[in-house]
């Protein structure tokens, strides 16, 4: 079944919205709860991993469940997605984002604006968020290529494990990056901090669809035909 345009932008925004939502509301909760921090962030990456699955799996079908520019822009990188339709998911995405951090102020009593003031930079944070992108882009481009059906599982698991072995906590989507630098709690990240955040998960994205472009190109071997061919 094909979803006409609006139907799918209006599927970006409400995953975008619900996903910072939970990426918000579950760092305030955490925070709230316990003051060591590295409770807070377990208590702030299972929800996140956990809604990622839900929600590429109920908006899969209607959008794709992108929810992330970087991740758009690869597919009309790869003339899969038309250029205008490309920006209507995006400009979709940061919409929902950013009414995703409103509503999780509002479920918690504390001012809908705000302005974080958490500082993240650093070639150490630049590097993470563009290994951790490099790494979203390429479970996802090899997900589609050999396990469609696991998708919401890949992308949730990946998520979650890449909060805990990336030094910036794995934003991988300048979406989220903005709606983030509006909330001046748990998850927060500084505005002026942002160019650098979202250069890195560009590069990291695009270098992934280059990869990937000459990774899964490579079906002439017997072997790794016939292992490709078992797994689809």
């Amino acid at each position: 079944m094909t979803f006409d345009l609006p139907r799918r932008l209006v599927a970006e925004i409400l995953g975008s919205a619900i996903l910072v939502a939970t990426v918000v509301g579950s760092g305030i909760m955490a925070d709230r709860l316990s003051g060591d921090a590295a409770v807070s962030l377990l208590g702030n990456t299972i929800p996140t991993g956990a809604i990622l699955m839900v929600l590429i799996s109920i908006f899969g079908p209607i959008s794709g469940a992108h929810f992330n520019p970087v991740v758009t822009l690869v597919f009309a990188a790869r003339r899969e997605m038309q250029v205008a339709t490309s920006f209507g998911y995006i400009l979709a995405q940061i919409a929902g984002g950013l009414a995703g951090t409103a509503i999780a102020h509002a479920m918690f009593d504390l001012p809908i604006l705000q302005v974080s003031g958490t500082a993240r930079t650093g070639a150490g944070q630049w590097i993470a968020e563009m290994v951790a992108t490099f790494g979203l882009v390429l479970t996802i481009l090899c997900g589609l290529r050999f396990r469609r059906d696991t998708i919401p599982w890949l992308v949730g698991l990946y998520i979650t494990a890449a909060y805990w072995f990336t030094a910036s906590t794995s934003f991988a989507n300048p979406a989220v990056a903005i709606a983030r630098s509006l909330t001046d709690t748990f998850s927060g990240i500084r505005a002026v901090d942002l160019p650098g955040f979202i250069a890195a998960e560009i590069a990291g994205a695009l270098l992934a669809a280059v990869f990937a472009g000459w990774l899964l190109s490579g079906r002439d071997n017997g072997i790794s035909s016939a292992a490709a061919e078992g797994a689809e």
